[in-house]
């Protein structure tokens, strides 16, 4: 028996338009969520959305325009700016990260 892993990793531009909206809407959602019962529903929905397993779910944050969501815990990942009062900060995803490291 073989066993199945997660997915990381997935495309924004993968997404129907519509979800897309949703998504862009979940995150405006949870960068303003004041507490843990607003935000991690959010974070859950976007996962749904994403088909990614539950986490800090982020669109990679760097200026190439990027279109990988992903877990912004996830191993590689780079914290590019700090959230300054918001709850999600701009993260690149592992990839990006690797070939051309940014700093706000």
């Amino acid at each position: 028996m073989t066993s199945a892993f997660a997915r990381s990793e997935a495309d924004y531009n993968t997404l129907t338009p519509a979800a897309q909206d949703a998504f862009n809407q979940l995150m405006e959602q949870a960068d303003t969520a004041r507490s843990n019962t607003e935000y991690l529903p959010l974070m859950q929905a976007l996962a749904g959305l994403a088909d990614l397993p539950q986490g800090e779910i982020r669109k990679c944050g760097c200026s190439c325009w990027c279109p990988v969501i992903f877990d912004a815990n996830a191993d590689g990942a780079h914290v590019i700016e700090e959230s300054k009062g918001y709850n999600l900060g701009r993260v690149q995803c592992p990839t990006c990260a690797d070939r051309h490291l940014e700093t706000a």
